[in-house]
């Protein structure tokens, strides 16, 4: 069974970041600079989380992995088209 999550990132190194971005760009839907829409089994998951394990820093880098109620609203303010495929937007 998929899951929705929010996957954020802070990354100290400009190598560092641009791997991690690459990565992320094949599992979710890029929302903004650091931030991705993904729908994962646990499997996908916790694979992520290897992988990203492997790419970080921890004591320099931060990643967030948020899980998402499938009901989750949400709110889109200014110039933020992308909108994930069934998520409902309210004003």
């Amino acid at each position: 069974m998929k899951a929705p999550y929010l996957v954020c990132y802070d990354i100290a190194d400009e190598k560092r970041l641009a791997r991690i971005y690459k990565l992320m760009k094949g599992k979710g839907l890029h929302l903004q600079y650091s931030v991705f829409y993904c729908v994962l089994t646990i499997h996908e998951l916790r694979n992520l989380k290897d992988n990203l394990k492997k790419l970080i820093h921890p004591k320099y880098d931060d990643v967030r992995i948020y899980p998402l109620s499938k009901d989750s609203l949400v709110a889109v303010l200014g110039c933020g088209a992308k909108i994930p495929d069934g998520v409902e937007v309210f004003m």
